[in-house]
């Protein structure tokens, strides 16, 4: 969810957002708020659509101006934007971190496979992201506003002559991928612990992601997570050596780096799977050349 809003703001304006993962953050701590006051519920709503406000008045006020002076300045200020929020949101809550409680019916095992439990939190995680993603693809590929955002993407000036308003669209836009962001936030906030780092642990590996898929692609988006999701889930869990994988290949490692375990290496399987995707697939895996889009 989190990679498919940083897709869409850069497939529909072409912003690489440096401050996704600051609204994701913010969304985590507004949820916390909302929660401990309105219940989750409540916090579920209400975090997007604050979040969504915040960032259309970014890009009414300030990215759009950035805009006009080329691509650097549009990084300078989402750059400058997300250590602006990572202050802000200390000034607000704190150094210390929060936590959100499970809602009572989402709370418990869904499922138990032997010994090992599927909670129902997880799994509404799961149903809400597939269901995002669904509507979001639904809204840009079946919908008249879809054809109308795409339109005003590819040809702007004929979308501004009908009678749409580009420079509002692209606002929509925005507001609507950090409001996904920030919906990231709120249901990963009680799985995760909420603190003023957030933002810098998530922040790269959301790029890996989007990057691998292929730029500007939702499903690219959705298969890239998964697969990275999957892949450094089974190195965390797997009791193999680093030595042991390499020689199904048929290469010898030093000692010091075939005694490591998968799991020891896991954090750097996104990188790894990066620079691969990148060396054979330079466009990632379901992007486009600007030739053949």
């Amino acid at each position: 969810m989190l990679s498919a809003g940083l897709t869409l703001i850069f497939s529909m304006l072409g912003v690489l957002n440096f401050a996704h993962a600051s609204f994701y953050m913010l969304g985590a701590y507004l949820g916390y708020s909302l929660a401990a006051h309105a219940g989750f519920g409540v916090a579920l709503v209400g975090a997007p659509i604050a979040v969504g406000f915040a960032g259309a008045a970014l890009e009414r006020t300030l990215l759009r101006r950035a805009r006009t002076s080329g691509p650097l300045h549009e990084l300078l200020l989402t750059f400058g934007a997300a250590y602006l929020l990572a202050e802000l949101v200390k000034l607000a809550w704190g150094l210390g971190s929060v936590s959100i409680a499970l809602p009572a019916v989402l709370d418990g095992p869904l499922l138990m496979l032997g010994d090992a439990a599927f909670s129902r939190y997880r799994a509404f995680v799961m149903t809400v992201s597939v269901a995002t993603l669904a509507a979001l693809y639904g809204l840009l590929r079946l919908s008249r506003t879809g054809l109308v955002l795409r339109a005003a993407l590819t040809h702007p000036a004929a979308a501004q002559a009908l009678g749409h308003d580009v420079a509002r669209i692209g606002t929509l836009v925005f507001a609507v991928g950090t409001g996904l962001a920030a919906l990231a936030g709120v249901i990963g906030a009680p799985l995760a612990v909420v603190e003023p780092g957030m933002a810098e642990a998530v922040g790269s590996i959301v790029f890996v992601v989007v990057i691998v898929g292929g730029l500007g692609s939702l499903g690219g988006a959705f298969a890239a997570s998964l697969l990275i999701g999957c892949v450094q889930t089974w190195a965390v869990g797997s009791t193999a050596s680093l030595g042991t994988i390499a020689s199904f290949g048929g290469v010898r490692l030093p000692p010091v780096w075939a005694a490591l375990s998968m799991a020891q290496v896991a954090p750097l399987i996104p990188y790894l799977l990066l620079v691969a995707v990148l060396a054979c697939r330079p466009r990632g895996l379901f992007g486009k050349r600007e030739d053949d889009a």
